[in-house]
């Protein structure tokens, strides 16, 4: 099968396409035919041995896809060969089959298109485990999204609608600010034209805001904090920026607000179930239009280079899907 290999860390350009054996399902997993496979940021950063996750050399970018079973492993009940599933792998989804455990699977119903299905099991993921469980956004309260034309930052805009919330969406070019209201989004900041602080309070009447959503860090950190209102949840998600913020701690003390981690992959491991109750409901709400588990480029399997690149560059606006 074909397959899009790092056989050496480095960027995106150094990744070749070659034919490699089939892979046999262990106990407990099964090979899924790939028909979509998205890519994130963090798949530029896995690439070059700079992400938490570190497989060993070779393996495929992508974590995320949606296809058919075609085999199952020992033990595996629940799923037949045929079913058309989206999944989370963790790496390896950029080729023609990828083996998956098979807790992190669902269905997908047939009015998804497979580049939706594929789309939807990081980004949302993610984030509907961090509005809901980290966050415990409730309807009426006011959320700020940090990157927010990115994958993740759709999502929270997205999801947080969906939610009820009021959503402020933050970017750093009137052309992402413009794709930000498309998605939803109630208002917007420039953070490279405006000040985010005193932007974020005046959007509140000088409350400040109840969740903040942040895969960005760097800069926009703590004047983001110091525009938290009392009792209000700041998400951790990433570092897109590509510096971890130092935040004064004492702000949280003066605001008796919260740093809330939000590490998806982790919560999979530990609570499977609850993981796919949230799938479940993203394409439950993907199938009746409430998210758009929206696309901005396919490419394929060859492509994958250039798709990366993209990503790397911060110039996509929603997600990405390569198909083999």
């Amino acid at each position: 099968m074909k397959a899009v290999l790092a056989k050496t860390l480095g960027p995106a350009e150094n990744l070749v396409i070659e034919d490699i054996p089939v892979p046999d399902p262990g106990p407990g997993e099964v090979r899924v035919r790939v028909h979509a496979a998205g890519l994130n940021f963090f798949d530029t950063l896995i690439i070059e041995g700079k992400y938490q996750t570190r497989p060993d050399l070779p393996f495929s970018p992508g974590a995320e896809f949606c296809g058919v079973i075609e085999a199952l492993g020992e033990g595996v009940s629940g799923w037949r060969i045929g079913e058309r599933v989206g999944g989370y792998s963790g790496y390896n989804a950029a080729r023609e089959a990828v083996i998956a455990s098979a807790d992190r699977m669902v269905r997908v119903p047939d009015t998804l298109s497979d580049e939706q299905a594929a789309a939807l099991q990081i980004t949302y993921g993610t984030t509907i485990h961090a509005l809901i469980d980290r966050a415990q956004l409730r309807e009426g309260e006011t959320l700020a999204v940090l990157g927010a034309a990115g994958g993740t930052g759709v999502a929270a805009i997205e999801i947080g609608k969906a939610l009820g919330a009021r959503v402020i969406a933050c970017a750093s070019t009137p052309e992402k600010l413009a794709f930000a209201r498309q998605c939803g989004a109630d208002e917007t900041i420039d953070y490279t034209r405006e000040n985010l602080r005193d932007r974020l309070k005046e959007l509140t009447g000088g409350a400040g805001i109840d969740a903040l959503y942040d895969p960005v860090g760097g800069d926009l950190a703590e004047p983001a904090v110091r525009a938290m209102g009392w009792g209000g949840r700041y998400l951790v998600i990433g570092f897109a920026a590509g510096e971890i913020p130092r935040i004064p701690l004492n702000l949280l003390l003066l605001k008796g607000c919260d740093l809330r981690g939000v590490f998806w992959g982790a919560f999979c491991k530990r609570d499977p179930q609850a993981n796919a109750a949230h799938l479940a409901q993203l394409m439950d709400w993907a199938a009746q239009g409430r998210i758009s588990a929206r696309v901005e480029r396919v490419f394929t399997l060859d492509e994958t280079p250039q798709a990366l690149r993209l990503l790397a560059d911060r110039k996509a606006l929603g997600k990405i899907v390569v198909k083999p």
